[in-house]
């Protein structure tokens, strides 16, 4: 997909105004300015996680006036930001506050082994000071509704009623749509099923204070962890083990692939859904091993509510981040 190109079936007038879309995860922030014409320009850097609780919203506004500013455009013009964050969500006065086990160092302490002493990173109230139009969703939310607009949740041009977007990355975040309703709960965390309970373990600690649960088990940061003293320091690096024949690499996949089709196999048989679409930098770069062996961890379990479920790759591929947060103020 051309880098610049927009998702077939988005439109945007010709004189409408530019907004900006911003993708927080727990390893980078991508801010792009987008109007009809396309992604006019777009910024990467690694998430800010270092100083005072409201570093994250300054290193946004920052990258959004420089986006404005190597676009030509005014940051007074935008006409909205849509913010899509990883979670969960704390609400102070209004405003989204993050309390996200992969930013925040002061949800598990130290042995977790982030840079700062945070229980919440501040984020949508300075944005709401710059720019009165701001929307902030849950990453795996906002994905969702986009894969449901323009990717591999929807069918014949009508977005299915009953599908779930799973985000396997740094973390593992979930966006749930039932009958038509996308689920939001309370503060907007409805779908962090990263944190379910699905295998016993004692020794692999979560960001959020957990011990054992998915993501803690299978994300992406956890991975490092948990296999780096086997030689394997990274996913990538477990995934080029094994496809150069490494038996132990190999089996290890198989493992994570036991845990988070577990976590699949419930979210299905729960909501009776129809279709999950999966994203996110460790699904997306190792599909090819990982599709079939999720599918293989629901088939043939309960085929009542199994039956005619699927699982597959996200539509949007690696731009889904960038599309949820256009999804948010598109």
């Amino acid at each position: 997909m051309n880098s610049n190109a927009l998702p077939a079936g988005f439109h945007l007038r010709d004189d409408a105004a530019p907004v900006a879309c911003v993708d927080i995860g727990g390893t980078k922030v991508a801010v792009s300015l987008i109007n009809a014409r396309g992604v006019l320009d777009r910024l990467v850097e690694p998430t800010a996680k270092e100083g005072a609780p409201d570093t994250l919203a300054q290193q946004i506004i920052r990258l959004i006036e420089q986006n404005c500013q190597g676009a030509g455009v005014k940051t007074e013009a935008l006409s909205a930001v849509g913010v899509s964050s990883c979670g969960p969500f704390l609400m102070r006065a209004g405003c989204v506050e993050l309390a996200a086990p992969n930013i925040c160092g002061g949800m598990a302490g130290p042995a977790r082994g982030l840079p700062n002493d945070w229980t919440a990173a501040v984020l949508e109230a300075p944005l709401r000071q710059r720019w009165p139009h701001v929307r902030v969703e849950n990453d795996a939310i906002a994905a969702l509704v986009a894969e449901r607009r323009w990717g591999a949740l929807q069918e014949g041009g009508q977005a299915l009623a009953n599908c779930a977007y799973v985000t396997w990355s740094t973390g593992i975040g979930v966006g749930l749509c039932v009958d038509g309703h996308i689920l939001h709960g309370k503060n907007g965390n409805a779908g962090h099923a990263g944190h379910l309970f699905v295998s016993d373990n004692d020794d692999a600690l979560c960001g959020c204070g957990n011990v054992g649960d998915v993501e803690a088990l299978v994300a992406g940061n956890a991975i490092a962890r948990r296999f780096a003293h086997l030689g394997y320091a990274d996913a990538a690096a477990l995934f080029a083990a094994a496809a150069a024949g490494d038996a132990r690499a190999d089996a290890l996949i198989d493992e994570l692939c036991r845990i988070m089709g577990r976590a699949l196999y419930n979210l299905i048989v729960t909501l009776d859904l129809q279709r999950i679409s999966i994203g996110g930098s460790v699904f997306w770069h190792h599909r090819e091993r990982l599709l079939p062996r999720l599918r293989a961890q629901v088939r043939g379990k309960l085929a009542a509510l199994t039956d005619g479920s699927e699982i597959v790759s996200a539509g949007l591929g690696q731009r889904v981040g960038d599309f949820a947060a256009l999804a948010l103020v598109a």
